[in-house]
């Protein structure tokens, strides 16, 4: 397996892989110049986001800044609006439904490492370099769904339809349909109808 395999597996895999390197500095300099064009040409802003972004629906609106690791695992549904900041790790898939709202520093991370300090850090014999263990987790938001400003979503969190995370929470667990869910870590305040 390749390392890129790998890392869409949710196994183990070594984020300075020259593919994924190169994968990283192209999203890079194509989310530059993205950043550039005037918000006013829209239909320049769109091309180039779909050839940054895995899938673009109709009427998507991203505002920049957005940072992204690789661009190609991310799907962004129909009539989604992603406000300012926005940081999406996507070393695994995020998947995005129709109709979402994200607000301004939402953080969407697939990628994560193991907890003990013994089992992250690896030493590359033969270099002074260290290394971190590293997976990744694929992330999904179901449509209609409100995302506030500052909320983070963790790895492998699947968001259900019509759900709306209050600003700054951090998701830790799955939601289900239809639910109002706050704090740190969030928790479901109330179903919504």
């Amino acid at each position: 397996m390749t390392e890129k395999e790998k890392m869409l597996a949710g196994q183990f895999y070594d984020s300075r892989d020259p593919e994924l390197l190169e994968m990283y500095h192209q999203v890079r300099e194509k989310l530059k110049i993205w950043t550039e064009i005037s918000s006013r040409d829209t239909a320049t802003k769109n091309i180039l986001l779909s050839q940054i972004l895995g899938r673009v629906g109709k009427n998507v609106w991203l505002e920049a800044p957005f940072f992204c690791d690789y661009g190609v695992h991310i799907s962004i549904g129909s009539g989604t609006f992603v406000n300012a900041n926005a940081i999406f790790l996507d070393c695994n898939t995020i998947d995005i439904g129709d109709n979402v709202l994200i607000g301004p520093n939402v953080q969407i991370y697939t990628a994560t490492h193991p907890l003990s300090a013994s089992e992250r850090i690896g030493y590359n014999s033969g270099s002074d370099n260290y290394s971190y263990k590293t997976f990744a987790l694929p992330v999904k938001i179901g449509d209609n769904c409100w995302i506030g400003g500052g909320a983070i979503i963790l790895p492998g969190i699947t968001i259900g339809n019509n759900v709306t995370v209050a600003a700054g929470s951090v998701v830790t667990k799955d939601i289900p349909d239809n639910m109002l869910v706050l704090g740190s870590p969030a928790v479901i305040v109330k179903e919504l109808k």
